[in-house]
């Protein structure tokens, strides 16, 4: 089914693509029996989890990375004594005051030294030990979903870029992206109900997509043709700029969770910090913060206290600042952990340290822990999969060990 954005977007009327936007972000949904739901926030460049929650506990922290640098959000916020949380991410304090937020230190993916974005992303997506697996590989997240009965498709869409590879495979789920979000005039909207009314096909389909994006201006009769089409579009376009597009996502996310979608899953990008890191790294920490704060407030109590977030990303950055202040991409990094179904409040996993010899090859935080396992675990709770289904089938070769009870 193809909603406005979408036909717009894809045909060949508008003629350009926006794949290349850093807006266009897809969101993709499934819907499963129980009550329990499942958000997973892929940060695609690598997040600076030593940035994030800060050990200054751990006197190699200053070594490292050296005194805060000041910023107008002031400094790290203490989270237990000796873990302190980036500014930018102070509103989520009262999460993590109410047990709502969490973490998980020194983790990663079994993908080692190469430090590809491309590489990692699919590892992290396809949920496998490595790429010699094959990626003919469906998404971890779709092999959940083969497992569960009753799975149903949500009515979503992806468009405007490659879906999410974590939900890829045979179970049909749906997708949806707000493409910048047209915003369609009441003129642009009419134009395009004129081309596709001798198309019934297309008609309902377009009939259905206005309800769905919650369009109730008044329609508005118009004569002109491609041009004037064109130019709406454009205008159109250029009126949603500015806006946040994860905001847009969450809100619509939480609107399709508060409903019969049970797991969704979409990504943040901005987190390759190689430069200049305290600048971008706070605008990032700020999008991921409104996300979090915005799926809260939308779905409310009952549901958010039935959910799990989860924010993960394709390595961990260098223990070490550069010299044009930020990090180059390393090793173990962080999980974020967010919703009213965690056990918050607390930086889970096993601290490695800081010290030169308990770096990773000298140079990155030393992973403890499988990602693949704390997301195992967190399958385990949430939708009663069996430990060894988990191992052999949604993320293959992982051992989950003992759990790590991020879970009430």
């Amino acid at each position: 089914m193809l909603s406005r954005r979408s036909f717009l977007t894809r045909s060949a009327l508008v003629g350009c693509s926006l794949a290349a936007s850093p807006l266009v972000t897809p969101i993709s949904f499934a819907a499963v029996p129980g009550e329990n739901r499942l958000v997973v926030i892929i940060l695609r460049g690598g997040m600076d989890g030593l940035a994030v929650v800060q050990p200054v506990g751990d006197p190699d922290f200053a070594r490292l990375r050296g005194a805060p640098v000041p910023g107008d959000a002031g400094p790290p916020a203490d989270l237990d004594g000796f873990y302190a949380l980036h500014p930018a991410l102070r509103p989520l304090l009262p999460l993590w005051q109410q047990g709502q937020l969490g973490f998980v230190q020194a983790v990663s993916t079994p993908y080692r030294d190469k430090r590809s974005h491309f590489d990692g992303q699919d590892l992290l997506e396809a949920g496998l030990s490595d790429l010699s697996q094959g990626l003919s590989r469906d998404g971890w997240l779709n092999r959940l979903l083969q497992h569960l009965p009753g799975v149903e498709a949500e009515t979503a869409y992806a468009i405007g870029r490659e879906s999410m590879a974590v939900l890829n495979g045979p179970v049909p789920v749906s997708r949806w992206s707000p493409d910048v979000d047209l915003a369609l005039s009441p003129q642009a909207l009419r134009l395009a109900e004129l081309v596709m009314k001798d198309d019934p096909v297309f008609d309902a389909a377009m009939s259905r997509a206005v309800a769905l994006a919650d369009n109730d201006g008044d329609a508005v009769a118009v004569s002109g043709g491609m041009d004037e089409m064109m130019s709406m579009i454009k205008s159109d376009r250029a009126a949603s700029r500015g806006s946040a597009a994860e905001s847009r996502i969450a809100s619509f996310a939480a609107q399709r969770l508060k409903g019969e979608a049970r797991i969704a899953s979409f990504s943040i990008n901005g987190w390759d910090t190689h430069d200049a890191q305290d600048r971008s790294l706070g605008k990032a920490l700020g999008r991921l913060s409104d996300t979090i704060l915005t799926l809260r407030d939308e779905m409310g109590a009952p549901v958010w206290a039935r959910t799990t977030v989860v924010a993960m990303t394709e390595f961990g950055r260098t223990a070490r600042m550069n010299g044009t202040r930020g990090t180059d991409h390393g090793t173990g990094g962080l999980m974020v952990l967010a919703g009213g179904a965690v056990r918050g409040g607390k930086v889970h996993g096993d601290w490695p340290g800081l010290s030169d010899s308990a770096l990773y090859q000298g140079r990155d935080l030393m992973p403890t822990r499988d990602v693949r396992a704390h997301a195992g675990w967190l399958l385990s709770g949430l939708f009663g999969l069996d430990r060894s289904l988990i191992e052999s089938v949604v993320f293959p070769g992982a051992e989950l060990g003992t759990d790590p009870a991020l879970l009430l």
